[in-house]
């Protein structure tokens, strides 16, 4: 039983660690954009284009610009600091 516990604590502690993480962070920007962007196309195509969809066509032409204002942004906000 009092294993059990410590699996439990020892989980949830990793979870915080990855919630954390400038990665898993990343990882939500990115998603938050993706789900927008279906979101926008959707529209246009007057019907649920799918997540798929979305993702690929914003990767195409979205990614690389979003991720180097990303960047941007990050070394503005380190200089300021």
């Amino acid at each position: 039983m009092k294993e059990k516990r410590e699996m439990t604590s020892l989980e949830e502690g990793q979870s915080q660690f990855v919630k954390n993480s400038v990665l898993y962070k990343e990882f939500l920007a990115e998603r938050a954009e993706i789900l927008k962007h279906k979101w926008i196309e959707s529209e246009k195509a007057g019907k649920d284009i799918g997540f798929e969809k979305a993702l690929l066509d914003w990767i195409v032409k979205h990614r690389s610009s979003w991720r180097e204002r990303r960047r941007k942004e990050a070394r503005t906000e380190k200089s300021a600091s």
